[in-house]
């Protein structure tokens, strides 16, 4: 480091100090309430914040998670309470000698001195809950554990807060009574009621995003739950689709590794004792026996097959398409039943795929002289999470100036070109990969290119010159005498 380095060092330290004591001087919280809903591989948590202003001219609010609650999410979203607006929000860099990371969230407009306003922060962790015990019999039942801090951090002085924990069940085994927490209210520290644990009101929280205070008071809550629905996750999906425009036609096609992440099959698995429960409709909670899939209105040409073949098993129900103003309001309805039952630690490898009128998904703009063509990122699996995830778009052949609206970015993209029968030059074909997905991110990405009239005619060209070019040698083999002997003519 340069000597003017060390010498401007000391008014950086100064200015970042200064920075962060003036943002936990200009809100606070009069309350703040977490809840989370916990699922199998998924865990929705609501925090809503009631902030005020302290000063004038304040649009930029900031919360705290915490280190470990911000590895496990895979989606965060901001809003004013009652609107369907997300806010702006911006993560800060990564600290990793802190407990907490911070997100800094733009308000819709800037807040007076004394004016209030309620935020509510939606995440979605993925992973964060584990099967215990860790194997279970055909016939046990499936029990879960969830980890999460006691106390929500916050710079800003917090006048009252709580937590609440939901199961879809009231059979909670245990739950962690904190230590040292009776400073923080006259109440009790946690309280249950039915599917619910509570834990707060803790009262007058000082700023809490420093080293003291999360030494003295934070600590980690263990929830042990019974969960009566299987533990689901895909492992892999890869999906593509492909555009035609000849064939006025969008196919898809999904390729899915899927896997019960509950607790293991503990020893063998028993045909008998599985349509015996299944008889007296006493399935064990992990075992998945079927699964239903949404997917587009107006579909044909549907299949399903896995490594052995065809699955006859399946039943599917047809929804009429729809105008692309109200796409959404309908779906097809697949019901998958597997060859055989889903058990924990078991999975199952499927195809899955169907053709759609591009009508129902595409939008010509004449002004611009470009298509744009909507592409679903999944098709959601409710209750799961998808691992890693490949979406594989493929383009007309001739398509150009092609421009990509995200709803959210992707890990890695690329773009190459991908060749079939009677391509000429080859189709661009654009791939995103994502980790992680939930319901949360099952929206569309929205493609727009342009396509020449030239381009339309590759594909007659390249049929035309093929079909002329086996006449051409037709006419040429027809001509060729491989006989051993000359005939004679007579």
């Amino acid at each position: 480091m340069s000597p003017s380095s060390w010498r401007t060092l000391p008014f950086l330290l100064l200015v970042s100090v200064t920075s962060v004591f003036a943002s936990s001087k200009s809100f606070e919280n009069t309350a703040i309430v977490r809840t989370a809903e916990l699922g199998g591989s998924v865990v929705h948590v609501t925090t809503t914040y009631a902030i005020k202003a302290l000063d004038d001219g304040q649009k930029t609010y900031t919360v705290a998670l915490g280190r470990a609650e911000r590895e496990k999410t895979s989606f965060i979203e901001a809003k004013v309470k009652g609107s369907k607006e997300p806010l702006k929000i911006k993560e800060r860099a990564l600290d990793t000698s802190k407990d907490y990371h911070l997100v800094d969230i733009t308000l819709p407009k800037a807040l007076s001195t004394d004016k209030t306003l309620n935020l509510v922060l939606e995440t979605v962790q993925t992973h964060a809950t584990w099967p215990s015990p860790a194997t279970a019999a055909q016939n046990e039942d499936q029990s879960l554990k969830y980890q999460t801090n006691l106390l929500i951090l916050s710079p800003y002085k917090t006048s009252v807060q709580r937590t609440k924990v939901k199961t879809l069940s009231p059979r909670i085994i245990s739950y962690t009574t904190p230590e040292n927490a009776k400073d923080l209210t006259d109440k009790d520290v946690v309280t249950k009621s039915g599917a619910t644990v509570t834990y707060g009101p803790y009262d007058n929280l000082p700023s809490s995003t420093n080293k003291e205070f999360i030494e003295k008071y934070q600590q980690s809550i263990l929830i042990h739950y019974h969960h009566e629905q299987p533990v689901l996750e895909v492992l892999n999906l890869q999906r593509s689709v492909e555009v035609s425009h000849w064939g006025a036609n969008i196919n898809t096609e999904d390729k899915i590794d899927l896997y019960n992440a509950g607790p293991k099959l503990k020893g063998h698995f028993s045909r008998l004792q599985h349509q015996s429960q299944k008889y007296f409709n006493k399935l064990s909670a992990h075992v998945l026996p079927a699964l239903t899939l949404h997917l587009p209105a107006g579909l044909s040409n549907p299949y399903y097959y896995d490594l052995i073949g065809n699955v006859s098993t399946s039943n599917i129900r047809i929804a009429p398409s729809v105008p692309k103003n109200k796409q959404g309001t309908q779906f097809s309805v697949l019901e998958i039943r597997p060859r055989y039952p889903l058990l924990g630690g078991w999975n199952y490898t499927f195809t899955l795929g169907w053709d759609l009128p591009l009508g129902d998904v595409a939008s010509y703009d004449k002004s611009a002289g470009k298509y744009t063509v909507e592409v679903p990122i999944m098709t959601p699996l409710l209750g799961a999470v998808v691992n890693n995830a490949e979406l594989s778009v493929v383009l007309p052949e001739g398509a150009s100036n092609i421009e990509i609206l995200e709803p959210f970015p992707a890990l890695a993209k690329r773009t190459d070109i991908h060749k079939t029968y009677l391509d000429t030059t080859g189709r661009p074909r654009l791939t995103f990969i994502y980790k992680n997905l939930t319901v949360k991110h099952a929206e569309s990405i929205y493609v727009s290119y342009k396509l020449s009239w030239v381009a339309h005619l590759k594909k007659p060209v390249a049929v035309s010159t093929a079909i002329l070019g086996l006449f051409t040698l037709g006419m040429f083999v027809r001509r060729i005498n491989l006989s051993l002997t000359p005939t004679r003519k007579v």
